[in-house]
């Protein structure tokens, strides 16, 4: 069985040329390439520029994808943002990480289960989805603070785990460093997400391990994505391969 992950930075819904917000280019992005889990980051609730929205909550109303956890991390004067899980199946056991490195910028993690049908059974995957600051030695010890949670290392080794989001690394060097050593396998090449307008770094990555594989990755190129965000969305195709 195949299912569809985008992960995506959204910006808070604000466009990365034109600065203007619009929620409604986000989710006409995600519906386009409709996907069946959705990480998104930065995702804004109760702030004024984006109009007091409750961004997860809209956006899983509006794709289809009805099941979602959010995940609070950096505080606004008035509203906060931070990371969400989208999915067209329930989510459970949402496990909110602090990846915070004092006295850099508030960064955090949310992983949550998922229950896939396959057939007449289901299959459980485990989704973690991050967003990591912006010096080299910040990412690795937030990487290895992750993989170091209670929930993750007392996972067997063939249960599919999918870990992605905005690493923001520059020279796609932590799939080497970290996540590679850890047993994990990069969903393809580093592929250029940021800036939207003409992309350039690779920062939007996904990891997986256990009885997963990564069929197709590529980046969504239309206009509204061009438009929507700084960033372009990430999209994998996977299957499992245990029945």
């Amino acid at each position: 069985m195949h299912f569809r992950l985008l992960s995506y930075n959204i910006h808070k819904g604000i466009g990365g040329i034109d600065r203007r917000y619009d929620l409604g280019r986000i989710r006409d992005t995600i519906h386009h390439y409709r996907p069946d889990v959705a990480l998104l980051q930065e995702v804004e609730t109760g702030a004024p520029r984006s109009r007091h929205h409750d961004q997860a909550k809209l956006l899983a109303s509006d794709t289809g994808l009805a099941h979602f956890v959010y995940q609070h991390i950096v505080k606004l004067k008035l509203g906060h943002y931070g990371n969400a899980i989208l999915s067209r199946w329930p989510l459970q056991d949402p496990l909110y990480v602090d990846l915070t490195l004092r006295p850099k910028k508030r960064r955090g993690a949310i992983l949550a289960r998922c229950r896939i049908p396959v057939g007449v059974h289901t299959k459980t995957i485990v989704l973690a989805n991050l967003h990591l600051g912006l010096s080299g030695i910040e990412r690795q010890w937030q990487l290895r603070r992750l993989l170091r949670t209670r929930e993750l290392t007392a996972l067997r080794a063939r249960t599919p785990l999918v870990v992605g989001g905005d690493y923001n690394d520059v020279w796609h060097s932590l799939g080497r460093r970290v996540m590679v050593p850890a047993g994990f396998t990069p969903a393809g090449p580093p592929l250029r997400t940021f800036p939207a307008r003409l992309p350039l770094r690779p920062l939007d990555r996904v990891f997986l391990r256990g009885d997963l594989r990564a069929v197709h990755a590529f980046v969504g190129h239309t206009d509204t994505a061009r438009q929507a965000s700084d960033h372009l969305p990430l999209v994998v195709e996977f299957e499992f391969t245990r029945k």
